[in-house]
Parts: C-alpha cells; structure tokens; sequence
C-alpha cells in the first residue's frame, strides 16, 4: 500500500477545517479545492461599484452576482472579459474581509476584465 502524497494530506487537511460562512470561507475553500491556490488574491477579484457621487463598494471579492435580461449570473476569478446592462436586483458580493454585502440597484452597467470588476450605477 503507497503512502498518499502531499497534496493528497493537503486536501484532506482543507476538507476538515471549519467553515466561516459570514466570511466567505466556503467560497474560498471551493476555490482552493478548484485553483489549488491559498493566496486571497489568486482567488478573489479586484470590485469598484459607485454612481456619478458615490463609491458603494471598493475592494476584494470571491464573486459578484446580479441579473441582466438573460437572468441573473456570477463572476468568479478568471472570469472571460464581459460587459453587460444590469437590470434592476441585488447585486450581491461575497467579500474577501466582510462576507457577503447586498446592494439594491436600479440598474447599470458592469465591465469585467482581467479580475477586475468595475460596476456603474445611476446612469
């Protein structure tokens, strides 16, 4: 009988530590498990939401979702570049310090381009 190898014990060791779910630990354990990656930045996304005055959100996430006129959808890390028209929802992201945030928008637009997030509201 062979010994398990390192990732092997590393995988068994990740699938018995405890899950934070107001952190947005299960988000980044399941990207761990995918990427094989521990490093936040490797599996989280660089967001900016604001309107014209204001600044709703700016920093780290593991995934945005919201809902345009095909339904609504998710950007995870290495996402394909994306543009879209946002339609009235909750654009919802789990963040890498403060868990999942909720913000009710009346619409926008959102550019996703090399793990970068930028969202426009009041246009």
């Amino acid at each position: 009988m062979s010994k398990p190898d390192d990732a092997a014990l590393e995988q068994v060791a990740l699938d018995r530590q405890p899950i934070d779910v107001a952190t947005g630990d299960i988000e980044k354990q399941q990207a761990v498990k995918e990427l094989g990656t521990k490093d936040s930045k490797d599996l989280s996304i660089e967001v900016k939401v604001h309107s014209p005055y204001k600044v709703y959100y700016e920093g780290q996430a593991f995934s945005i979702s919201a809902e345009n006129d095909t339904g609504p959808f998710d950007i995870l890390p290495k996402h394909d570049n994306f543009i879209c028209l946002l339609k009235a929802c909750n654009l919802v992201l789990r963040t890498v310090k403060d868990g999942e945030q909720s913000i009710e928008i009346s619409g926008g637009v959102m550019h996703a381009k090399a793990d970068k997030v930028i969202v426009f509201l009041d246009i």
